[in-house]
């Protein structure tokens, strides 16, 4: 009997709880108040592109992973801003063995929960998926991409093991899982395009559009990428040669215009943010390397300076 549980359950960890609870019997969803209870009532429901219709009846709903007792496998699909509040309860639920994959914002997850948890086998993880959540806390996950890349920077036997288990596990539930030799450049690879485009259209409260279309904006979204690439490449991760042009391509040619970020909404809405994730950590590596991102340190200063009345 395998336990899997799955912390947070939005647009990321709803697509994920929704294709495991819907394959394996043994599913916890970690979800609090009014969501909590309508899993328990009615199910959780998810609207795919990929998976179709589905509704999942988890074995557990709990406010708390310290209640869902020790599990197999922790799928964490939160906020980063709430990793931090999290760590006491998995040093709880998390054996030796238990396999832990954060598949969240940012670049640093694996690492804060390898130094707070302590023990487990942490992977690194990053995501491609368009997903939100509904009123009725249903979710929608839309167009035919969603892949889900894991690995460990040198992975040892057990970590390898972990690591080939966990595509296993994915795989048979309909999940895209792809192993990763460099899974630091694969979520670096991700991180710039977070960086510019969540910081850009949270800072301008602005679309795809109102962003590419002005010659400024568009300026300022490639020296953001551009200042990402330099801090990646102080900390020894090298990117694709064409890195560059191929996230340039995607933002500008490919991605719908009238789409925004989560964390424009947060913004827009005065609700807590990633700009920690997205902005913060990226300043504060770069100034530790001594590379100069003055663009992403001007942004970051003044939304850190907007927000700190939230």
């Amino acid at each position: 009997m395998c336990k899997i549980a799955v912390i947070g359950i939005g647009g990321v960890g709803g697509y994920i709880a929704g294709a495991l609870g819907n394959t394996y019997d043994h599913v916890t969803f970690v979800a609090r108040g009014k969501r909590k209870e309508a899993f328990e009532r009615e199910g959780f429901r998810m609207h795919s592109d990929v998976l179709g219709e589905l509704t999942v009846h988890p074995k557990m709903v709990v406010e708390n992973i310290r209640e869902a007792g020790p599990q197999d496998y922790i799928f964490i699909c939160l906020k980063n801003y709430s990793l931090d509040d999290i760590c006491p309860g998995l040093r709880e639920v998390v054996t030796e063995d238990t396999v832990i994959v954060p598949i969240m914002n940012g670049v640093d997850a694996g690492e804060r929960i390898r130094r707070q948890v302590g023990k487990g086998i942490v992977l690194d993880a990053v995501v491609y998926i368009i997903g939100y959540t509904n009123p009725d806390f249903s979710v929608n996950q839309e167009s035919d991409i969603v892949h889900v890349h894991i690995g460990v920077k040198h992975p040892n036997a057990q970590e390898e093991s972990a690591i080939q288990r966990t595509e296993q596990l994915m795989i048979q539930a309909g999940i895209d899982c792809r192993v990763e030799a460099d899974i630091q450049q694969a979520v670096w690879k991700k991180y710039g395009l977070n960086c510019a485009y969540n910081v850009l259209t949270a800072y301008y409260s602005a679309t795809t559009d109102e962003i590419r279309k002005n010659e400024k904006r568009l300026e300022e979204y490639r020296t953001i990428l551009k200042e990402v690439m330099a801090v990646a490449e102080a900390k020894g991760i090298q990117l694709p040669e064409n890195h560059y042009k191929e996230q340039l391509y995607r933002f500008e040619v490919e991605q719908k215009g009238d789409s925004t970020s989560s964390m424009r909404r947060d913004m827009d809405a005065k609700r807590q943010t990633e700009l920690e994730s997205f902005g913060g950590y990226l300043v504060r590596e770069a100034r530790r390397l001594q590379v100069p991102v003055p663009l992403s340190e001007r942004l970051y200063k003044e939304m850190k300076e907007r927000t700190m009345c939230y």
